[in-house]
């Protein structure tokens, strides 16, 4: 995509219809995170040695949207080496700041890593303490923080959640370089060259 140019509003096309959209997406994205035989059918599969973790990947795009200064939230979550589920959505909030932005992101991700903590439990595994992969320092800190101190009480009260599943170790927050976040690639336009990076890191 051209990195230059962000998306505009199209005055003069025809609205989507959000809630068929909507449903059609989330529909199957609960196939693909509930359907293991479905998952094989289409070629998620997964060699003997390999590594079965759950691991996530967070990230935003502060004030992204051009319209009405709205950030973006991006996530995306692995079930060893292979994407299982994915989050690209505009934040409802206006944040006051980058790190509001990705606090509200790792929030949203925070609650994905839970279903699928939850999923994997009816067959069997266990995936707590999952990992949820940051590139911004004062989030995790924030995060790691217990007390809720003046930068954080103009956030809404309902993503702060994320601070209890640190503590009771259902999460860990982890730093992690930007060129090496997954979830970048679902928060902006990037070059081929960017995307070729991200995707040699694994």
């Amino acid at each position: 995509m051209d990195t230059e140019k962000p998306l505009l509003k199209d005055s003069d096309g025809d609205d989507v219809d959000v809630h068929l959209y909507r449903s059609m997406i989330g529909s199957l994205m609960y196939l693909t995170s509930s359907r293991p035989d479905i998952m094989f059918a289409v070629c998620l599969w997964y060699l003997r040695d390999s590594p079965f973790d759950l691991v996530a990947y967070s990230d935003s795009d502060y004030a992204g949207a051009s319209l009405d200064r709205k950030s973006t939230t991006g996530g995306c979550q692995f079930l060893g080496c292979r994407l299982i589920s994915w989050q690209c959505k505009k934040q409802t909030v206006v944040a006051t700041s980058s790190t509001e932005a990705e606090y509200v992101a790792a929030a949203s991700c925070c609650g994905q890593v839970l279903w699928i903590q939850n999923q994997m439990l009816d067959y069997g595994y266990n995936f707590m303490h999952t990992m949820i992969n940051i590139d911004n320092n004062s989030t995790i800190c924030i995060v790691k923080n217990p007390v809720s101190h003046t930068k954080t009480k103009h956030i809404e009260i309902r993503y702060h959640f994320i601070r209890d599943c640190n503590d009771k170790k259902l999460i860990q927050v982890v730093k992690i370089h930007t060129d090496q976040n997954f979830a970048d690639l679902l928060t902006k336009a990037l070059d081929v060259g960017r995307i070729s990076t991200v995707s040699l890191v694994n």
